[in-house]
């Protein structure tokens, strides 16, 4: 019991929207290494983040656990199908521990933008007047949702009141964002560099989906919209805490700066109370000694309150501002990558490697399991007279995999199953599309042909921006034990 009380006393905490440390000092105790625990939101640059972790040496760095979340009224702002969380959550088909408060010694944070400005979204140089910039030159990344917030961050828009708790919590913190991970694109250079240094296999896996992200990527505008994002942030934390003797910050990926910075919650005009801010609307005292006025905050990714007409929206929820006064938080920043110290390298700026052969993957499918094969299961009928034409419309409750079974194993004379569609409307991810794949798979049925419906309600894909909208009816199903956990993992059996 002494050696586990001691075990769990040191604890670093990287949150990939941040990353945190836990302890008084930045260096380990009695040779014990830092502990991890990695906060992220699964996108595929978060899997370098992840392997670049594991491949440090084990008796520095410890990955403790990995955790997960999410809001639906700024959660929103991400696209649900193609293109958003249907290709993260599922890393485009290749496929709770918790937030200790006490004894973290540091937080590293990637997420905000403090002083940036926005390369993605410009017109073309010589581009006809007819063109019209959109997000170009604003603090944000928020495509989705610029015309409204043209200040905050996807992973801080994600929840800015529990971003306000962090920032202002008394850890020290570092802070990547947009500032830093800007300079560092995922430009064509890296991608071919990248692609001919595949040598073990969590860099091929990385590159695989480095590659799908950009063959399906939205326009053809991939190297100069794609960043090292949360994994720039894995490669700062890592070097900052590799160095005992390191108070400034001095790390070989990136340079660094303190600021005064706070999280935006609200907005003017100040005392409106209309229910949305939990810092004020939950007491007679505001929460963290924040002063009466500032209560308004945005509501959804087209709230009329935020538009202004012929301009950039007015509303900053999120946005890691720079401010004076005792909201001011001293954060060391990150606020551009280093150039290569390597003049033989094509790459221009310092990054870590995957291809170090310490701590590699063990196996893939191939090697671990010889005799693996792909094969396509199509039942042969023979003369059979088929029955009715059935196209099956499913969430992925219990109740509709029972239902599937049921047909399934109906004779084909009676019923003729030839279609599948996946609504995730109701109780359902898009991503676990990929158990039916798996479920028809072991029935024998991989002729039937699977699609994903609509993605939204009706009337709730925004008006501007189809890929995302609303969640008005499917925030009614909970999304713990019980909810959306159960049914995407079938209970722990997928």
């Amino acid at each position: 019991m002494r050696m586990l009380l001691q075990r769990n006393f040191w604890v670093v905490v990287l949150w990939i929207i941040g990353v945190v440390v836990i302890g008084a000092k930045l260096y380990t105790v009695d040779g014990l290494p830092h502990r991890i625990l990695l906060d992220t939101d699964v996108d595929t640059d978060d899997f370098f983040a992840l392997l670049y972790l594991l491949k440090q040496n084990r008796s520095q760095f410890d990955v403790e656990g990995i955790t997960t979340l999410g809001y639906c009224r700024y959660r929103q702002a991400i696209a649900i199908g193609q293109g958003g969380r249907l290709d993260i959550d599922s890393n485009y088909g290749i496929r709770k521990a918790f937030l200790p408060q006490k004894h973290i010694k540091h937080i590293y944070v990637m997420g905000g933008g403090v002083r940036s400005k926005n390369p993605t979204g410009c017109c073309p140089q010589n581009s006809s007047s007819s063109c019209m910039p959109q997000q170009c030159g604003d603090r944000c990344n928020m495509f989705t949702d610029y015309t409204s917030n043209p200040y905050a961050e996807f992973n801080i828009f994600g929840d800015p009141f529990a971003a306000y708790q962090v920032f202002h919590s008394g850890i020290p913190i570092t802070l990547v964002p947009l500032d830093a991970t800007n300079t560092i694109p995922i430009n064509k250079d890296f991608f071919d560099t990248f692609e001919k240094n595949q040598n073990t296999y969590e860099a091929q896996y990385c590159f695989q989906s480095l590659k799908i992200a950009r063959d399906t990527w939205f326009d053809d505008q991939f190297y100069k919209s794609y960043f090292v994002w949360d994994s720039f942030l894995s490669g700062i934390a890592t070097s900052i805490m590799g160095n005992s003797n390191n108070h400034n910050g001095e790390n070989e990926f990136a340079e660094m700066e303190y600021m005064n910075i706070t999280v935006v919650t609200s907005n003017k005009p100040y005392g409106v109370y209309d229910g949305s801010n939990p810092f004020f609307d939950c007491c007679e005292v505001p929460k963290f000694k924040l002063k009466k006025g500032g209560v308004r905050v945005q509501t959804g990714l087209r709230d009329p309150f935020c538009i202004v007409k012929n301009g950039k929206g007015k509303c900053q929820d999120g946005y890691t501002a720079e401010v004076t006064g005792p909201e001011a938080v001293h954060v060391l920043v990150a606020t551009k990558a280093k150039p290569n110290q390597n003049i033989a390298s094509p790459l221009d700026t310092e990054f870590f490697t995957l291809n170090r052969p310490q701590h590699s993957g063990r196996f893939n499918f191939t090697t671990q399991f010889p005799h693996y094969k792909e094969v396509f299961h199509k039942p042969d009928f023979g003369s059979k007279q088929f029955g009715k034409l059935v196209v099956f419309d499913m969430d992925m409750s219990a109740g509709d995999f029972l239902a599937l079974f049921y047909l399934l194993k109906v004779p084909v004379e009676v019923i003729n199953l030839k279609a599948i569609i996946v609504s995730t409307t109701g109780w359902a991810d898009a991503a676990t599309i990929d158990i039916i794949y798996d479920l028809l798979h072991m029935m024998g049925r991989d002729d039937i042909s699977v699609v994903l419906g609509d993605v939204f309600a009706m009337n709730q894909s925004d008006p501007i921006f189809s890929a995302v909208g609303d969640c008005k009816y499917i925030e009614a199903i909970l999304h713990g034990s019980g909810g959306l956990i159960d049914s995407d993992t079938l209970y722990g059996l997928a």
